[in-house]
């Protein structure tokens, strides 16, 4: 059931550079049909959203490069609601831009914000715990979404909590604590009083753009102006000006962290079969469909397989053949292939960090 008040926001932006060079700069992890489907990613993230939010209050923040994408994959999507940033700013910038916007046209509203490129198991659950989160953001504190750990995991944050995590219980946030060492993770897990950190956020937009002003002026004070010429004639003109003086931050580190060390922030437990599909291996566990040991995803005639155990392979249309590799990724697009071992998935962003010095930006 919507929730009457509540407005949701979803930043689709980045390139997916631990996916590369599946996704690329110019068609981007979150607009591929990484879901299981023909749905993609985004349009996977709209179904699951609707039922809890009517469409004239569903947002998508997304670069210039990706705007007509959107539209096309969610045609019920108000075109008002698609902003577009002239330039990547980071996380705070997008969503700040998303709240200031709600503000102006639904002072006080409650707003949701979760990213385009994760799956969901659970929708019923997915939606209930989203409704404890509002239930807390209406009382005035900043609400995240914390994810119980299935397992010990160095590759996402953690949010520290005032007691073990119970379904549907509202809790304080103590502490974000970065991407932890193996043997940290795991007494987080043990200890029943860590969540993942997903980005998942729950607050008023008042509220939001109050902690925002006090803590990164420099920030806040573009976004108001932007904000305040918003649905005018000014509205490109102002955005184009100031867009690029908003320094790049994450919303974590500009208020989610601080805030919490004041005690502004809470946490709901979600357990609804979440996962990020940032990496290959992930990608693997979850979509590969069996191929004699071999863990394909896409079209499985595309390829051949021999004493390849553990093996990750995305083909194209071209034919893949493995024999005697185990544990690794091997992916085939129209130009560029890319082998590497499995444990090193969450390294390929280096590879596109080099081509990107030696200007190799085609291949992007």
């Amino acid at each position: 059931m919507a929730v009457t008040d509540l407005h949701v926001v979803v930043p689709a932006g980045g390139s997916g550079t631990r996916l590369w060079p599946l996704s690329r700069a110019g068609h981007p992890k979150f607009l591929h049909p990484l879901t299981g489907t023909d749905r993609s990613l985004l349009q996977a993230t709209f179904d699951r959203l609707a039922p809890i939010a009517a469409p004239e209050r569903l947002y998508v923040v997304t670069g210039t490069a990706h705007a007509a994408a959107v539209s096309r994959q969610l045609p019920a999507l108000p075109e008002r609601n698609i902003l577009v940033e002239p330039l990547a700013r980071d996380s705070c910038a997008a969503i700040a831009l998303a709240a200031a916007v709600i503000e102006r046209r639904s002072p006080g509203g409650v707003m949701a914000s979760f990213a385009a490129d994760h799956l969901i198991a659970d929708t019923e659950e997915f939606a209930h715990t989203v409704g404890r989160a509002v239930d807390g953001a209406r009382d005035g504190l900043l609400m995240t979404i914390g994810i119980t750990p299935t397992r010990p995991e160095t590759g996402y944050g953690y949010l520290r909590c005032s007691e073990q995590a119970r379904r549907s219980v509202i809790q304080r946030v103590l502490e974000f604590k970065e991407k932890p060492a193996l043997d940290v993770a795991t007494r987080y897990v043990e200890s029943g009083s860590y969540l993942w950190n997903a980005s998942m956020f729950v607050w008023r937009t008042d509220v939001f753009l109050e902690q925002l002003r006090a803590r990164r002026p420099d920030v806040a004070a573009p976004i108001d102006a932007i904000a305040a010429a918003w649905d005018t004639d000014d509205q490109d003109a102002v955005l184009g000006e100031l867009w690029p003086t908003i320094p790049k931050v994450a919303v974590e580190y500009a208020v989610m962290e601080p805030a919490a060390e004041e005690g502004l922030v809470a946490t709901v437990p979600g357990d609804f079969g979440w996962s990020d599909i940032g990496d290959f291996d992930t990608l693997g566990d979850l979509l590969g469909e069996d191929v004699d040991g071999a863990s394909v995803v896409g079209d499985t005639a595309r390829v051949v397989a021999v004493d390849s155990a553990r093996t990750v392979i995305v083909p194209s249309d071209r034919l893949v053949a493995t024999l005697g590799v185990e544990d690794v990724i091997v992916v085939d697009t129209e130009d560029a292939v890319l082998v590497c071992r499995r444990d090193r998935a969450q390294d390929i962003k280096r590879l596109t960090e080099l081509l990107r010095a030696r200007g190799d930006s085609d291949f992007l």
